[in-house]
């Protein structure tokens, strides 16, 4: 059974990916609250990614793979957004993962074979009005990613999920009523917004052996939205 530490697993994408790699895997969920009990194989570490350092002491000597979910969505017109904003939001999305795949690189480097899963979003290939902030600390995941990746081929894969919006707490302004939700689903070729367990799946498949020829890749899981020109 691989042992799977999962930065962010109490609500969301991170709870859906915890639900999916339960029967498979041992998971140590790092976060700042843990609500579901009925999870199998899990252990809790109280991890606030903006300001404590990862208590590895309750960490296994092997890590088969590692999964950052933290993120944000700041979305507002440039010139209203205070240098103080972009600052915070690379330091969730982006400088405190570089920190907890630092501290557990001994870990990951003593499995045959780690993966490392990371978020982006789809906003860093398209080019979306007031998406500057997130945009910024996401594409600079998708750009150490691929460093990473060579860096540390064969030993451990690095790769990445990009969605577009998703149903999460997270984003529930954005889809917190019907109209909403029905502008979203149009604005994707496949008319849907995504769900959690879309990526959820993914990066189950991302962890697992099934995936052990893939690195260094950036998957759009988004609808169609990044890749598809398609008639309303």
């Amino acid at each position: 059974m691989k042992n799977i530490l999962l930065i962010g697993g109490s609500y969301g994408i991170g709870l859906a990916i915890a639900k999916e790699l339960q029967y498979d895997c041992k998971i140590f969920i790092a976060s700042r609250t843990m609500d579901d009990s009925s999870l199998l194989n899990c252990t809790h570490i109280l991890f606030d990614a903006t300001t404590d350092t990862l208590d590895k002491s309750t960490l296994p000597e092997v890590l088969d793979g590692l999964i950052y979910c933290p993120g944000s969505i700041n979305l507002r017109p440039f010139k209203g957004i205070k240098p103080e904003t972009f600052e915070s939001d690379l330091h969730l999305n982006f400088i405190s993962m570089v920190k907890v795949i630092q501290s557990v690189l001994p870990q990951l480097t003593a499995s045959e074979q780690a993966s490392i899963v990371l978020f982006s979003s789809v906003a860093v290939q398209m080019g979306m009005p007031f998406h500057t902030s997130v945009a910024a600390s996401k594409g600079a995941i998708e750009g150490f990613a691929k460093a990473l990746a060579a860096e540390y081929a064969p030993k451990i894969r690095v790769n990445v999920i990009a969605p577009s919006l998703t149903d999460t707490p997270l984003a529930d302004k954005f889809l917190n009523n019907d109209t909403k939700k029905e502008k979203s689903a149009e604005r994707h070729p496949l008319k849907r917004f995504g769900k959690p367990e879309d990526m959820a799946h993914m990066a189950q498949f991302l962890i697992s052996e099934k995936s052990s020829w893939i690195s260094g890749q950036i998957f759009h899981v988004d609808g169609g939205m990044s890749t598809l020109l398609v008639n309303s």
